[in-house]
């Protein structure tokens, strides 16, 4: 197993090829490549096989969040996850937020993760046009 703390080199493909499996949806890989270079990603290999990422969105100094962290349900309970939540510990710029998947709490507070803010979710919506 490799972990990389700052994966400069995870491609689109790699990470798409990772979510869908964890989370199907239809992505689009410019818009997927884009997202990733604003992100720290922490990444879990198996060879050559991308098998896990954590990715940290920060302004570097006030706030940074995990937009998500991803295991291969193959892989899944068998320490990775927490691997890549002790890499985020050591190496984010700033405290972290996120919001976690009901029924998943149990393994945030193992791995040290305390509650904090309640969180919410302001819908997209589209913009208002003046005539």
């Amino acid at each position: 197993m490799k972990y990389i703390a700052d994966d400069q080199s995870l491609s689109p493909e790699a990470f798409l090829t990772l979510a869908n499996q964890v989370w199907p949806g239809e992505y689009d890989l410019e818009k997927t490549r884009i997202a990733l270079e604003k992100t720290q990603n922490i990444t879990a290999y198996q060879g050559e096989r991308l098998i896990g990422c954590l990715r940290i969105l920060s302004d570097g100094y006030y706030f940074g969040t995990i937009t998500e962290l991803l295991v291969l349900p193959e892989f899944q309970k068998q320490g990775i996850g927490s691997q890549l939540l002790n890499l985020a510990k050591t190496h984010a710029p700033t405290l972290l937020y996120f919001g976690a998947q009901p029924g998943v709490e149990p393994f945030y507070e193992k791995n040290g993760c305390q509650k904090g803010m309640q969180s919410y979710i302001i819908p997209k919506t589209k913009p208002f046009i003046s005539l």
